[in-house]
């Protein structure tokens, strides 16, 4: 197996969103395309088709993936063995999941840059219609391109659905290919970051949640009062605990327990799976269950409580 780093370039998105037209200018770009060995891997068939006499192609091979199923960590390392490129263009299929080509991925190809696509006459309707898919896309890209946007649009409308998954990537909206805005609204938090006590109600939790894991080094030595449950043994010590809540995204079916662990010398007196309000310190400091450093409470009161209305904490 090849040891040689493969940057990764991926371009997701659905069907005609203007990957295909954004990948062909990519490549008729001296300053990218300079004569570097290039994998370009389709694995989208839409109106547009690359135009290889536009660019230096000779040091381009283009490869078409038809079926899902063909992306394997096998099947990729055959490419770069068999071509020898030195780096990949991957457009990707809006229909197929992500977590599928990060999990196809050779261990050696690394994605360098992600950016997500949307028609914008049609993206609200995709979400409405598909949500599950929507967030996988807008979830991980550095930066989004609303194509065929015009004055007539909300860009607030567009602005929630990609901040709710998404509150670090760049919104560029395009009007023609030569007029494009860089989405400047501003996204503050429905707390008070610098209370002396940050309290997290029940409909904030996901937000703040999203945030620990982005930006958790605003929290550290600052403290939170929250709502949560409480889970026990696990390989967790006798004087820890995780509080957390499931939190959905989109639907039922991406619902996931989002919780951090909390040090408190009457942990084993909780109950698995109980409510509480606890208020504590957020210290930045390793921890086994991490395997890492990240943020563990530090725990200064503990209080049980019962179950909120709604159990599932979520982004509306």
């Amino acid at each position: 197996m090849s040891t040689r780093e493969i940057p990764v370039y991926l371009f997701t998105g659905f069907l005609d969103a203007g990957k295909t037209t954004f990948i062909q200018e990519t490549l008729e770009d001296p300053q990218f395309n300079g004569g570097e060995k290039t994998l370009v891997l389709l694995c989208e068939e839409g109106e547009t088709e690359l135009q290889p006499l536009k660019f230096a192609s000779s040091n381009v091979k283009i490869v078409t993936v038809e079926e899902e199923e063909q992306l394997t960590p096998q099947f990729l390392a055959g490419l770069e063995k068999q071509y020898g490129f030195e780096r990949a263009v991957i457009e990707y299929n809006g229909m197929w999941l992500l977590d599928n080509l990060y999990g196809a991925l050779p261990q050696n190809w690394v994605v360098y840059q992600e950016m997500a696509f949307a028609d914008a006459r049609t993206f609200l309707t995709y979400n409405n219609n598909m949500r599950n898919l929507t967030v996988d896309k807008m979830k991980s890209p550095e930066a989004i391109v609303f194509k065929y946007f015009d004055s007539s649009m909300d860009k607030m409308e567009y602005h929630k659905v990609v901040r709710v998954i998404n509150r670090r990537c760049q919104i560029l909206y395009e009007y023609s290919k030569d007029e494009v805005e860089l989405d400047n609204i501003e996204d503050p938090l429905p707390y008070d970051i610098n209370a002396d006590v940050i309290e997290i109600s029940d409909k904030d939790y996901a937000i703040w949640y999203t945030d620990m894991n982005e930006d958790e080094a605003k929290y550290y030595n600052k403290t939170i009062k929250v709502k949560g449950r409480t889970l026990l043994g696990g390989g967790l010590d006798d004087d820890e605990f995780v509080i957390g809540r499931h939190i959905m995204t989109c639907c039922v079916e991406d619902i996931q327990f989002g919780g951090l662990v909390a040090k408190w010398p009457e942990a084993r007196s909780l109950e698995h799976g109980g409510w509480v309000v606890m208020t504590a310190v957020v210290r930045k400091e390793f921890n086994h269950m991490y395997q890492s450093e990240g943020p563990v409470f530090d725990v200064m009161n503990v209080e049980k409580v019962t179950a909120p209305e709604e159990e599932v904490a979520t982004f509306y």
